[in-house]
This record gives structure tokens, C-alpha cells and sequence, in this order.
């Protein structure tokens, strides 16, 4: 359960409009106001067609990206999920890769940021200019996620303001004789283009990369992310259509500032300073999210031992300093070495190769079988969604030209490169997909396995996960003498046997081989016997404290030895055989309260059996009242529950009456003197606080 060799995890400061700002932030920047004059170049007025497909190939890989990231919300994003599912050798390359092709991103936004300044600083070159602009968000991203998140919704707020006007006054004064020849570049060169554009979405995924740092992950990625898409495909496919409209396509064809152009013609030179405002806002905020989200990479790559431990650094922010001044390091050298037509088709062409390895690695992961892969998002369409996911990226790769073509395979190279040279006698870690060759009779990894169920214990359970519940129901085994863990199983099995239509007998012997072949967690003086069974019921539990501890024989991770572990705390859960990941989500929650550093002591301190439930119960989601006239729970007593109007989603689940704490029913009057465990979601909880905590208020006089 808990391992003095876990990493240090990052703070979860990113809410759900930080997310859709990081990710909206990294994506409308040059693919908007760089892009476009380059781009036309190449496909004439067809561009508009061009960015409407380049998103294509990117919804299987956002539906993948997100569905991977709920399950493994961790920093590093695709290299993570990556190295997860197909191992180290993959993940390094597509750790390496993935590095590499965000600094890219970055660094155009740092020219195209650079080459709008020139606007009104004429005489600045715009490569010295990037990379001032480089260090100076560097040293931006030192401060912390949550700061840099705040600066993102400032910056992205501004940005779609503006862009709002741009498009608004555009659309009114489109030329359309400036779409006659729309088709007449041939669909090759449109999608070609479309390659080259495509860099223009991938920021949107960036967030992946700092999924660790997001606040209920399963609700605020998968949200934030389609936001952000669907804000980036409205704002691309209107802006570049009033920039044909409106711009002669002499003037466009290869223009570093389109929107000014545009604006230009729209609103004069109001309307440049409006928009190149806008321009900065946005080039401000990719190279912020692009430094963000480079800098996980090499400190998940280096938790991971495949390059050197100095890029776990933290400074006394919490932010990991060193993948910081290494990214910095590397796209000062970006900015210097290329034009930015080469960097935008190197990093488009790196990327679409990266996402389609998304897309295999969660058929990987579904198929491999493994029941703590427990993503909060499912991806539709599975796997038409992933198989296409890999053969769009292919065909466009093939579009784009010979370089971008080399360049990618160059950069897979490179990875392999460094993993057998370095990486490989570090690591000793397998992927998903040896669980999916388990399944044809090879090998399969039990770490990976572990680490996922870690997850599970991360993000917490379910909103309707039944958690309190199962604990607020479970049967009580309180052991003031010594017996064998044998003898305690037959007795909670007999328990778990008056609810279930299965005998005692069998019940027993699932515990009991679940424990030799390692299955029962075992840690901190806690014990977790589980099974799953082919019935039809609730997730039931028996809550067992031993006074003088017992003995259980855990087997060694190899398997050629065992040993015993002394424990006080022992939790025999029984679900359902279909309800594979609420039963580990369940069994990840026991693990989370039993890891508390004061939970043992709370545990031999328990005066009975409703404090001994009470410690295993979310503080958030209970409330305990005691009855008494002189509070205000006063108005309480006397009245049989059935006959109470308590607040939707709450329940009392527990009731002790002097020595004797019972679940009760709708029959039972409550009692001065009685306490109330009550269970119930925070508002509900919020609600009764207010309504039955605290001392009676004095009646009015008149």
C-alpha cells in the first residue's frame, strides 16, 4: 500500500477552466496567426478545407489521450501511457520524441510571438527576440502549475475576446471571388496541407502531460479537452475564412502576420493593435502551456530511470526545476538551428506518429485484460476509433514530404538509441502488452498491475461508488483473544454466508487462496482479504480488529518464500464477479484511510464498533450527532426513522445506543443519548450540519 520508494507527486492545483485554458492556450497561437499566410502558399483558398480535416486525425488520438490520462493521471503524459502499455523501449521513444516535438511547438510560437512584435519594433530580430521570450516564460513555469494556470485563463479570456471581434467584423466582408479556384491545388496538396496545419490542434492534448496535477481528473480532463477542440475548430474554420475572404491572396500568400493583415483592412491600425494584443496573449500562452507540459517529461522519464535522476529535482515551489532549464536549454537551441516552415512540418510529422501509438496503446490496455485499468473516460467507437486513429496519421505522414518522414523515424531511432545504450539495465518493468501476450501463453509483468491499482487509490471513488455504505453495513469482528488467520476466516466467511447465496465454506477458501497466491495487500498492520464471486448483490465487507494481532503468511514477490506479517486490522470484502473495478476502486479506499500515519493509533483507541467504522468513513461525505435537547438535534428525538425528512442522498447508517451500536431500520425511534453516524454527499451533509449541529438557539421573547 504504501512504498518508501514512491515519487513525489506533484500538487493537484489545476481546475477544470485551468485545464480548458491550458488547453485552449496551447492550441489557437500560430496554427492562427503564423500559420494561415504559409499555409495558403500551399493550398490557395482551399486552406479553410485543410484545417477543417487536419482535425480529424486528432479526435481518435484526443478520444485515447483522454481515456489513458483517467486511468493514469500521471505527469508525462503520452510518454507515460506509452512506457505503460508497450514498455520502456516505447516509451522511451516516445518520451524522447514527444519532448522534442512540444519544444518545437514552442519554439514556432516563440518566432511567430517574435515576428508580430516587428510590427511596431521593426529593426528587433525576431530569433534573438524568441529567445528572451523563452527564458522569460521559463522562468514563469518556476513558479508553480496553479500560477501558470491563472496566467493562462487571463491570457486566454483576452485572446478569444478579440478574436471574437476579428471573426464578428470579418465574416461581413468576405470577397467571395476570393474562393473561385478553391479546388484547383488537387486534394493532394490540401492534404499535404492539412499536415502541415494539423500542429495547430495538438496543444490541446498538452494537458495530458499534467494530468497529475488536476483536480478530479475524470470530470475536469475529458471536459476541458473538448471544450477546448471544439473552441479551436469554431475559431480555425471562421478565422480562415475571413482571412481569405478578406486578404488578396497575393498579400496573404506567405504572410508571417495574416491577422494583422487582416485586421488591417477591417478596423485600420486600431485593428493591428487589437489584434496583435491578441497575437501576444496567444503566443504568451502556448509557450507557457509548451513549457509546462515539456518540463513532465523529463521528470517522468528520469522517476523512471531512463535518464539520469538529476531531472527529478524540485525547487522549494514544488515544480521540477531541472526538466525546466533542460527543456529551456533545448529550445533556445531550436529557435537558433530552423525557419519556421521547418520546425511546424518536423513537429506536425513527429506528432501524428506519436498519436497514432496512442491509439494502439489503448487497444493494448483494453485488450490486455487487466482489471485495475480503470479509466474515468471510455473512448466511443472502440476500436474502429483507434484503428483509424492509426491509419489517418499514416496517410498524411506519407503527404508531407520526404524530411518530416525521415526526421520521425529519425527521432524513433534516436529513442531506441538511447534506451539500449542507457536505459535498458535500469530498468526492470514490463508493459500492458505482456499481460496481452499472458492471454497466448507468454509472460505478463504483476508491477504494472501494482502501480495501476495505486492509481485507483490516487484519484478516489466514484460518485456513486458505495463505499460508505458497504462500510456503514459491514458485520464486526472485535478479537480480544489470539486464533489463527485460518480460524478468522471460517468466522467472517460465516458472516459474509447469512447475506450471500453461497455457503461459508466456499466463501473461505477464496479468501484463503487469494492470500497464497499473494493477492491479499498486506501493509502497515492491515490486511485486505477479497474475492469476487458469481452472485447478484451489494459489495459486503466484515471489519475485523484483533487485539493481540494475528499472523498471516505472505508469499515473497518472487514467490519462492514466504513470511509472516503481524496484523491488528483485517477487511474481508466480497463483490460481485462483473463488478471487477468497484471492487478494486473499494479495496483502493481501505488502502487510503489505513495509510493514514495516525490511523493504527485511532484503530486501538476505538471505544466500540461505531468509532472503528467511523475511522474508515470520508470526513467530507459523514456526520456524528449526538442526541441531545439542549443542541439543536433535539428536534430529532422521539421519531421513528421512517418517519424523518432527511435531506436527498443522506442516510443514517449507524445508531449507538448505550454499549450496542445496530444498523438500523425504518422502525427504529431515536433517543436522547443515541449518536448517528450519518452518511450522505457533501451537500446533503452541509445541509444537516446546518440543520441539526451545534447548541439549540434560544427561543425569541417577545
Amino acid at each position: 500500500m504504501n512504498s518508501s520508494k514512491e515519487p513525489v507527486l506533484l500538487k493537484k492545483e489545476l481546475g477544470l477552466l485551468r485545464v480548458y485554458a491550458i488547453a485552449t492556450g496551447a492550441t489557437l497561437s500560430s496554427g492562427f496567426f503564423l500559420l494561415p499566410g504559409l499555409a495558403f502558399k500551399e493550398a490557395g483558398p482551399a486552406i479553410v478545407l485543410s484545417y477543417i480535416l487536419a482535425v480529424v486525425p486528432l479526435i481518435p488520438a484526443m478520444f485515447s489521450m483522454v481515456e489513458l490520462a483517467t486511468a493514469m493521471p500521471r505527469a508525462g503524459g503520452a510518454y507515460f501511457f506509452l512506457d505503460r502499455s508497450m514498455g520502456p523501449l516505447v516509451g522511451t521513444i516516445g518520451g524522447v520524441g514527444t519532448w522534442l516535438a512540444l519544444m518545437l511547438k514552442t519554439a514556432f510560437a516563440l518566432i511567430g510571438m517574435g515576428a508580430y512584435i516587428r510590427i511596431y519594433f521593426p529593426e528587433m530580430p525576431i530569433v534573438p527576440a524568441a529567445a528572451v521570450l523563452a527564458i522569460l516564460f521559463s522562468g514563469a513555469n518556476l513558479l508553480g502549475a496553479k500560477k501558470t494556470g491563472s496566467v493562462q485563463i487571463f491570457l486566454v479570456c483576452g485572446l478569444l475576446a478579440i478574436l471574437c471581434w476579428f471573426i464578428g467584423s470579418g465574416v461581413t466582408k468576405v470577397e467571395p471571388a476570393h474562393f473561385s479556384d478553391f479546388f484547383s491545388v488537387g486534394f493532394n496538396s490540401i492534404l499535404g496541407t492539412a499536415g502541415l496545419v494539423y500542429i495547430s490542434y495538438v496543444g490541446v492534448t498538452k494537458v495530458a502531460s499534467v494530468a497529475e496535477e488536476v483536480k478530479d481528473p475524470e470530470r475536469n480532463l475529458p471536459l476541458g479537452v473538448f471544450l477546448s477542440v471544439l473552441t479551436s475548430v469554431v475559431v480555425y474554420g471562421l478565422g480562415t475564412y475571413v482571412m481569405v475572404g478578406v486578404v488578396a491572396p497575393e498579400k496573404l500568400s506567405g504572410d508571417l502576420t495574416p491577422v494583422a493583415s487582416c485586421a488591417e483592412i477591417l478596423a485600420g491600425s486600431w485593428g493591428v493593435g487589437l489584434v496583435t494584443i491578441s497575437a501576444l496573449f496567444a503566443f504568451s500562452a502556448v509557450a507557457n502551456a509548451g513549457i509546462l507540459s515539456a518540463s513532465r517529461y523529463p521528470l517522468a522519464m528520469s522517476r523512471d530511470h531512463l535518464i539520469p535522476g538529476y531531472f527529478k529535482k524540485f525547487n522549494k515551489r514544488g515544480t521540477p526545476s531541472a526538466g525546466i532549464y533542460a527543456t529551456l536549454a533545448v529550445i533556445l537551441v531550436v529557435i537558433f538551428a530552423f525557419d519556421p516552415m521547418k520546425i511546424a512540418k518536423l513537429a506536425s510529422a513527429f506528432q501524428l506518429l506519436l498519436f497514432a501509438m496512442i491509439c494502439m496503446a489503448v487497444i493494448v490496455m483494453r485488450e490486455s485484460g487487466l482489471e485495475s485499468y480503470d479509466s474515468g473516460y471510455r473512448s466511443p467507437f472502440y476500436p474502429w476509433m483507434q484503428l483509424l486513429g492509426i491509419v489517418i496519421p499514416g496517410a498524411i505522414i506519407m503527404e508531407m514530404g520526404p524530411l518530416p518522414v525521415v526526421f520521425s523515424f529519425g527521432l524513433v531511432a534516436v529513442g531506441a538509441a538511447w534506451y539500449f545504450y542507457y536505459a535498458r539495465t535500469r530498468v526492470i518493468r514490463h508493459g500492458a502488452i505482456f499481460h496481452l501476450f499472458e492471454r497466448f501463453g507468454h509472460q505478463r509483468s504483476e508491477g504494472l498491475d501494482r502501480e495501476l491499482r495505486g492509481f485507483l487509490k490516487d484519484r478516489g471513488l466514484r460518485e456513486d461508488d458505495p463505499y460508505d455504505e458497504v462500510i456503514a453495513s459491514a458485520s464486526l469482528i472485535d478479537l480480544d483473544e489470539s486464533i489463527s488467520f485460518e480460524e478468522l476466516t471460517d468466522r467472517a466467511s460465516e458472516l459474509l454466508a447469512e447475506r450471500l447465496p453461497t455457503s461459508a465454506k466456499e466463501i473461505a477458501e477464496g479468501f484463503l487462496q487469494g492470500t497464497r497466491v499473494g493477492a491479499t495487500p498486506v501493509s502497515s498492520g492491515a490486511a485486505l482479504p477479497h474475492l469476487r464471486l458469481n452472485i447478484q448483490s451489494k459489495p459486503l465487507l466484515v471489519i475485523v480488529r484483533s487485539g493481540p494481532g494475528l499472523h498471516i503468511q505472505v508469499p515473497s514477490l518472487d514467490y519462492s518464500e514466504t513470511y509472516e506479517e503481524l496484523v491488528y486490522a483485517l477487511f474481508f470484502l466480497v463483490s460481485p464477479e462483473d463488478e471487477a473495478a468497484k471492487h478494486l476502486r473499494i479495496l483502493a479506499e481501505l488502502a487510503k484511510h489505513i495509510d493514514r500515519d495516525d490511523f493504527m493509533s485511532d484503530w486501538h483507541a476505538a471505544a466500540d464498533g461505531l468509532e472503528l467504522k467511523e475511522s474508515l468513513l470520508r470526513e467530507e461525505r459523514m456526520l456524528r450527532l449526538e442526541l441531545s435537547r439542549s443542541t439543536k438535534s433535539e428536534t430529532l428525538i422521539g421519531y421513528a426513522l421512517r418517519d424523518l425528512r432527511l435531506p436527498a442522498g443522506s442516510l443514517i447508517a449507524l445508531v449507538g445506543k448505550g454499549n450496542e451500536n445496530i444498523i438500523p431500520d425504518g422502525n427504529t425511534v431515536l433517543e436522547e443519548g443515541d449518536h448517528l453516524c450519518i452518511i450522505g454527499n457533501s451537500k446533503s451533509i452541509q445541509e444537516l450540519q446546518e440543520r441539526y449541529a451545534g447548541p439549540k438557539e434560544p427561543a425569541e421573547v417577545d
